[in-house]
């Protein structure tokens, strides 16, 4: 059974491996200043005149890869709060942590007059502090003695301190200046702003650390997925191992959001995505879920850029548009 798991994770890992990188060649070929296909490598290799270079290596490139970071970093997030809170429609955006990542970012924002790009390092740490917060309120306030995370009230939990949150951002707004109202409404709307390469490197590390991580405890994820008694009975210290899980989701969710802005779905879409394929072991569909979780912004990207031709429609939204159809689909199906 094992290796025939085994057999078929190899097989869709493979296609879609295939599936983003065509997703990424798509991605710094298309949209305003389109860049040829049969041009991308000689490019690459330095045969490009100016125009040419300048696209590829300063936009297109530090774009892709920032996108394919954060899809990567908010699916495996959304796997994760799956596993921990044994709820099938968990997800960083539904329940509101990305929501306390805005607040956070908002406020540093607007502390340090703008000029984010030079504290591009220093975003996802703030994001990360004020999604922890929030995390640790949600989780507080849906735990029960004996019974552990209630599934359906870490979702209405979630839900409110979302929409408590979402209502915070529009009082910032309200008292912003004018210049400052533009990214407030580009961060909730989830426009990609975060495109150069200082927002690609300050993404990594949390990557670097969070995945081996999470992959490491992928049989406590397994364990944890099963009823409280059953983790108990097996001698698994239910408390820290939800803990220390749950403060690498949010540590990965917060560092995506802190240069994606507000985007919700991806969490929620890719690792239900990736257990349809190859099954509810998190051996299995963790590796499949990074990448479903990157090719899915990268196209919601790629598709907001050339779906209109005098305007850009955010990655956010262009997710939403996918992702809400799809968490009705499974609010109705978990029924």
């Amino acid at each position: 059974m094992f290796n025939v798991g085994r057999k078929k994770q190899r097989k869709w890992l493979t296609a879609w491996i295939l599936l983003t990188i065509v997703i990424f060649v798509m991605g710094i070929s298309m949209g305003a200043a389109s860049v040829s296909m049969d041009r991308i490598i000689p490019i690459l290799l330095g045969d490009g005149n100016f125009k040419e270079s300048f696209v590829l290596f300063s936009v297109r490139l530090p774009r892709m890869f920032v996108l394919a970071a954060a899809g990567m970093a908010l699916a495996l997030a959304g796997a994760v709060l799956q596993g921990v809170t044994r709820n099938d429609l968990a997800d960083p955006g539904i329940i509101g942590i990305n929501a306390g990542a805005g607040v956070g970012i908002t406020l540093f924002y607007l502390l340090v007059d703008g000029d984010l790009p030079n504290f591009a390092y220093v975003l996802p740490i703030v994001g990360f502090g004020s999604a922890l917060l929030t995390a640790i309120c949600i989780y507080f306030f849906s735990y029960k003695r004996n019974e552990g995370v209630q599934p359906v009230q870490l979702i209405l939990v979630g839900v409110g301190v979302a929409s408590a949150l979402s209502g915070v951002m529009m009082i910032l707004i309200s008292s912003a200046e004018r210049s400052d109202v533009q990214f407030i409404a580009q961060w909730l709307a989830g426009s990609v702003w975060g495109t150069d390469w200082p927002f690609f490197w300050a993404l990594l590390p949390w990557l670097v650390l969070g995945i081996p991580f999470i992959f490491y405890k992928a049989n406590v994820l397994n364990v944890l997925a099963m009823t409280e008694q059953t983790a108990v009975g097996l001698g698994l210290n239910i408390g820290r191992e939800r803990l220390q899980l749950l403060v690498v989701s949010v540590a990965l969710a917060a560092a995506a959001v802190s240069v994606t802005g507000g985007i919700a779905f991806i969490g929620l879409m890719a690792p239900h995505i990736a257990k349809q394929l190859v099954g509810p072991r998190f051996q299995f569909f963790l590796p499949l879920t990074l990448f479903i979780g990157a090719s899915l912004l990268m196209l919601a990207d790629t598709i907001g850029r050339v779906a209109i031709s005098t305007a850009t429609v955010p990655a956010g939204i262009v997710v939403a548009c996918i992702g809400a159809p799809y968490f009705l689909y499974l609010l109705r199906k978990n029924d």
